[in-house]
């Protein structure tokens, strides 16, 4: 389940001179040929004679001479990408992820410390594309846009991983560790909870303390299904609108499911009806720290089977309650592309070093302030 627009695909240059048979090659050999048609040269380490990027980028510059396409910042980070999959040994998707796809996930405000996100300013607050699923490749429905701060502290760590950071946080009575809150920390461990198959019972209890960017796929239906009844919240009439849902919902869990609607409604009311775009948004995730509201959906959500939750995920996106965006997608269309039966890998280039996977960050408790860690966050 994804909340996303028509998927679209590029086309490419379809004129190709003689490529290389091997499967690495070819894919480094394409890269460059893509930068030649875009007229922008390869990073300095690719650039030797024997190197299959620059032998792709001789290729196209000699096929291409001057008629080449102009570069748009979404080009640029669709070709860093595709390069640093390559050289680390991961899975990149490009049928669908392309520049276009990378501009309909771009954000003005990173989702896990809500700053607003900076271009090629070498500072924390530069934007980033990171895999939400650390144990899938670069492809369509696992990636997201978020600050290089950000990005740079998730390094490889899954959900799990983050929260006990939180929970090592909040022992050692420190504020930060790699320059992330609590707060922050919670928020990049739902955000990769969306893209791991969970139990429903452990995905039911997790608060939506970040609701899920444009074009990510949410492999969990529970989830799915409390980031459309939150998200309803965002338009007119959110009551009048899940009464429908309601009649679709089993009988033993009809009467709670209305008393979490009820109550999402009188919060969004304090927010004040004049609240409405990014800053709704962010007021809805919010009423997730709200211990009641965690309370009385858990109470209605560990009620329902994984079926049930189907079926109403299902008829909600036939009704556009969460938005026009969302699309149900079969689990296996859905990951497809993502290369989970090798968690996103293929063998990594000869000559480039690929850091193992971090250990979960240790904290020592101590008095209050804050704590780094080094990690090599390159992705």
């Amino acid at each position: 389940m994804h909340p996303s627009a028509d998927l679209f695909a590029e086309t490419l240059p379809a004129v190709h001179t003689a490529l290389p048979v091997q499967g690495a090659d070819r894919v480094a050999f394409e890269i460059g040929w893509d930068h030649a048609h875009y007229r922008l040269t390869p990073p300095p380490e690719a650039l030797a004679d024997a190197h299959p990027v620059h032998q792709g980028w001789r290729a196209g510059s000699a096929t291409f001479g001057t008629r080449t396409l102009k570069p748009t910042p979404h080009v640029r980070k669709w070709l860093q990408l595709r390069l640093s999959a390559w050289r680390r040994g991961r899975v990149f998707e490009s049928v669908q992820v392309t520049p276009n796809f990378l501009a309909q996930i771009d954000v003005p405000l990173c989702p896990i410390t809500r700053v607003e996100l900076t271009h090629g300013s070498g500072a924390g607050s530069d934007a980033s594309v990171d895999r939400v699923c650390n144990q899938a490749g670069y492809a369509a429905g696992n990636l997201a846009v978020m600050s290089t701060r950000a990005n740079q502290a998730k390094a490889d760590l899954g959900w799990r991983d983050a929260m006990e950071v939180v929970r090592q946080l909040e022992a050692s009575g420190l504020d930060t560790l790699d320059g992330l809150a609590p707060v922050h920390w919670s928020r990049l461990a739902v955000l990769a909870s969306f893209a791991t198959p969970l139990p429903h019972a452990e995905a039911a209890c997790l608060p939506m303390l970040v609701l899920p960017p444009n074009r990510l796929r949410l492999l969990n239906a529970i989830q799915a299904l409390q980031a459309i009844v939150t998200l309803a919240f965002t338009h007119e009439q959110a009551v009048p609108r899940l009464r429908e849902l309601q009649a679709h919902v089993p009988a033993i869990a009809r009467h709670d499911f209305q008393v979490f609607v009820l109550t999402l409604q009188a919060r969004r009311l304090a927010l004040g009806m004049q609240l409405g775009g990014q800053a709704l948004r962010h007021a809805l995730e919010d009423l997730w720290a709200d211990a009641a509201v965690n309370r009385r959906w858990q109470r209605f959500a560990l009620q329902l089977t994984g079926a049930d939750t189907e079926c109403l995920v299902r008829h909600a996106s036939r009704r556009r309650l969460g938005g026009r965006g969302w699309q149900w997608l079969p689990q296996d269309t859905a990951t497809e592309g993502w290369a989970l039966d090798h968690d996103g890998s293929v063998a990594p280039r000869p000559g480039w070093a690929v850091a193992a996977k971090p250990p979960v960050k240790a904290i020592a408790t101590r008095r209050r302030g804050s704590a780094t860690c080094a990690a090599d966050t390159a992705r």
